[in-house]
């Protein structure tokens, strides 16, 4: 800086720089009006760029240039990204509408705790575009001379100003919204929060009458002390106690040519940088793990650009080239004949430019970027993560330091409703190089609203939410998919889905061929919820019974269902020989008896005339004593509690099943491979039955299959996985798929079809790796493959229990970490063969 300007500014004097501060008349929803002018405000969606392929990256790229160029052209725009801290709290107020079963309070609380401990900050992107200036305002103003703060003018604006600058700014919204940014009308709350923040007060945000905020309310959004140091300011509370350091960092230099992605991404990468706190020996404890020393910095940026119109944009480029010739022709006058390489390259660099705006979207803008690094812990603290935000830019070729002896200049820059005030530290490009800082990428993926089950790992922090019984509600497909090797956390999530879904009010059941599901029981009972498991073998003898099962449907559905299970039970020698008709006719004899029972059949069969029926029954009667018989024929002891479709969680746990390959005849199945099959068919039957009945349509069902690839390597368990997918949305039923056979899902093209999230693990193997990749939308290649294979690993090569990539219902794809909240939880969910404590303590560290 000049001495001239070091001494008006000392003086509060120097033109932009002694500028009043804004003095704001209203707030309004997508409004911040001043005295002199009005601004239109909209929040930015993130878009998820981590694991998004490079031709979608650079069409989003393409589209926001061009978005830049033509929507923005001429515009005085104020890019603000900032962090607020989650507050966990809020979950609370959530669970309260959400969660209706069981202790939820107590549930929900687990989760809020959770949250604390992990402390996520949240992302907001801000757009404002200066609309209008508001006529004979900015004189009035001109004569007040220097504020100090923040104020409140006291003149007002009428509603048809209100309703004026509100159409202007709803039509320029809606050409933004086709933007990348899908940018919408800030809130006023949203608005107030905004202003009221670089206070740091904690009075409530106010109420705004009838959407406006204004007056008294108005002025209570910026009653703070801002006192300007050298290299920092210190916000004062009301009982005059330094509450907070700031530091205003201006980017003062760039390469002259930067890559996406790279160090073009100058934006995005603000949530990347981390420190390390100075903390004395013996404030550690023993044991501290160095990983929770490295925080976030979470710096801000504020960002003033105006988008130069493209005939002042070629004239400047043109101006610059002129000039460059002109020094060119110059020194070839002189005796050394030598213009310089420098002073020729800016003469090519300036006309090739002027060729790609002619014939492209290309134009320049004036960017003035500020980054804004806050403690609230102490001044040392402040300049540790100054440090660390100069260093991280530095190695990414980006000059950053602190605006000495203009913090004040600078803090007031970044208000918003203020203006440029230090012209000197701003920059002249074109459009791609600020669209290519990507301020919006980063990773985004999950349920907008519902249960938060994990945490993103990805570029921009965040939580992940995963709802999955909502699909109905809005109308979309209810199929999910846990795919991955055994050992990496696709059944504890599956779990975890499960016991929010019972929390929520839904009747989950699930078919445990594995026999591990047992723990979500015992979780579930802890936390309140209707919980049953249900075993193979004589204890429970009976409880699938499908004349129990279908009871609501009445008998004439089973009279169907009873024989065909029976026939398919029966030895084969017996079905040659016509054991079918002896079954039918027991099967009719005891319904119009009435109270049937598939044992009643049996017994009926035991003592008929006909021999070919007394063998059937005899046959069938000692095959009921199986473990696997006795569940669907077996005479029930009154010990097993009956499957109701009613809120709850069931578990239905078939260890022994033993199910045919398709390649298998009917006529080679051996007796396992005959009484699994009958027994799943009690369970496809009754699956299929409660999904579809008309009492039930109101309550959320849940249909959960650990271990897929045992249904799938059926005709009748495809058919069923391909049912329930297909009619889930309209019978209110979502299907949970859990399998480590990606290629076999594949091929189920009406469950793949109808998947709304797809969270995938990791996998080995190649054809399995493109599969996943497949069902993920990323493109197969090296790059996936090597993805996969990693995203189950930590950087030490031990495995990273929870950790997946997640394809959500809008086909954004992100890396996250399925969160148990609790290591009592995580003990009850252990799948492990031989669950012990310290199995659950590296679990939890490894963020499971």
């Amino acid at each position: 800086m000049k001495i001239a300007q070091k001494v008006g500014a000392f003086l509060g004097l120097g033109g932009d720089r002694s500028a009043g501060a804004p003095q704001y008349v209203a707030l309004a929803d997508g409004l911040i009006i001043t005295e002199t002018h009005a601004e239109g405000w909209y929040v930015l969606s993130s878009s998820n760029t981590d694991l998004m392929s490079e031709p979608a990256r650079d069409a989003e790229l393409d589209q926001a240039s061009a978005t830049l160029a033509r929507t923005l052209a001429g515009h005085e725009c104020h890019l603000r990204v900032l962090w607020s801290p989650l507050h966990a709290a809020d979950y609370a107020a959530e669970a309260a509408g959400m969660f209706t079963s069981g202790s939820w309070e107590e549930w929900a609380d687990l989760r809020v705790r959770r949250l604390e401990q992990i402390g996520l900050p949240t992302r907001h992107l801000l757009l404002g575009v200066r609309l209008t200036e508001r006529t004979g305002q900015a004189q009035a103003l001109s004569r007040r001379g220097v504020q100090e703060g923040l104020g409140i003018a006291s003149s007002a604006v009428g509603q048809r100003e209100l309703a004026r600058l509100d159409a202007v700014m709803r039509r320029l919204g809606r050409r933004l919204e086709a933007s990348p940014w899908r940018a919408q009308p800030a809130a006023v709350e949203m608005l107030a929060w905004m202003i009221s923040r670089e206070q740091r007060r904690t009075a409530p945000l106010p109420a705004p009458a009838a959407g406006v905020v204004r007056g008294a309310k108005l002025a209570g959004l910026t009653r703070g002390r801002i006192l300007p140091h050298p290299d920092h300011l210190r916000v004062v509370d009301a009982h005059g106690k330094v509450v907070a350091w700031t530091s205003v960092l201006s980017m003062t230099g760039f390469p002259e040519t930067m890559e996406s992605p790279g160090n073009g991404e100058w934006l995005r990468v603000l949530s990347e940088i981390n420190y390390v706190p100075e903390i004395e020996e013996e404030d550690l404890d023993e044991g501290t793990d160095p990983a929770t020393l490295i925080l976030p910095v979470s710096p801000e940026a504020s960002v003033r650009f105006k988008v130069l119109r493209k005939r002042d944009a070629l004239k400047k480029v043109d101006e610059a080239r002129r000039l460059a010739k002109e020094q060119r022709r110059s020194a070839a006058r002189q005796s050394a004949e030598d213009p310089g390489r420098d002073i020729e390259e800016t003469e090519e660099q300036m006309a090739e430019l002027t060729r790609d705006m002619r014939r492209e979207d290309v134009t320049l803008c004036e960017d003035h970027p500020r980054l804004i690094v806050t403690s609230t812990t102490s001044l040392e603290d402040l300049r540790a993560r100054v440090d660390a935000v100069v260093t991280h830019y530095g190695g990414l070729g980006i000059e950053v330091s602190v605006g000495e002896e203009e913090q004040r200049e600078l803090w007031l820059e970044t208000q918003p409703g203020d203006q440029i005030r230090v012209p000197d530290l701003g920059h002249v490009r074109d459009v791609a190089a600020l669209a290519g800082s990507w301020w919006w990428g980063g990773a985004k993926v999950g349920d907008d609203a519902g249960p938060i089950v994990g945490y993103l790992t990805g570029s921009t922090p965040g939580v992940f939410r995963n709802d999955v019984t909502a699909g109905s509600d809005r109308g979309d497909a209810t199929t999910t998919a846990y795919i991955g090797r055994s050992g990496r956390g696709k059944t504890t999530a599956m779990m975890l889905s499960m016991l929010d879904a019972g929390f929520r009010g839904a009747y989950c059941l699930a078919l445990d061929f594995k026999g591990d599901l047992g723990g979500v029981i015992t979780a579930a009972r802890r936390y309140g919820l209707n919980a049953h498991l249900v075993e193979t073998g004589a204890a429970f003898a009976g409880v699938a019974d499908l004349f129990t099962l279908l009871k609501q449907e009445g008998s004439e559905v089973a009279r169907g269902e009873v024989p065909a299970q029976l026939s398919i039970a029966v030895p084969e020698h017996l079905r040659e020989r016509g054991a079918e008709t002896p079954i039918t006719h027991a099967t009719n004899a005891v319904i119009n008896a009435g109270d049937p029972a598939t044992w009643k059949v049996i017994e009926y069969l035991r003592h008929m005339d006909d021999p070919l029926g007394r063998e059937t029954g005899e046959a069938l009667y000692e095959l009921s004593q199986n473990a696997l018989g006795a569940p669907f024929m077996g005479r029930p002891t009154g010990d097993a509690p009956p499957i109701v479709p009613e809120p709850g969680i069931w578990v239905i746990q078939i260890p022994g099943l033993t199910l045919p390959g398709r390649e298998i005849g009917r006529a080679d199945w051996n007796p396992v491979q005959r009484l699994s099959v009958a027994l799943m068919h009690s369970m496809l039957a009754y699956g299929i039955t409660t999904a579809g009945r008309r009492d039930l349509r109101g309550l959320r069902k849940a249909v959960c299959i650990p271990e897929v690839h045992v249904l799938t390597a059926t005709s009748q368990g495809a058919n069923f996985l391909g049912y329930i997918a297909r009619v889930g949305r309209a019978l209110h039923t979502s299907l949970l798929l859990d399998t480590q056979d990606c290629e076999s899902l594949v091929k189920l093209v009406g469950v793949v079809e109808q998947l709304t999230t797809v969270a995938g693990f990791q996998l080995t193997t190649m054809e399995q790796q493109d599969a996943l990749a497949e069902l993920l939308g990323l493109p197969k290649g090296a790059h996936t493959r090597a993805l996969i294979q990693s995203v189950g690993l930590l950087p030490d090569g031990e495995i990273r229990h929870g950790h997946c990539i997640v394809r959500d219902r809008r086909f954004a794809c992100a890396t996250v970490q399925w969160d148990v909240p609790s290591l009592e939880l995580l003990e009850l969910l252990d799948t492990s063969p031989k669950a012990t404590a310290n199995d659950g303590v590296h679990m939890e560290k490894a963020g499971v």
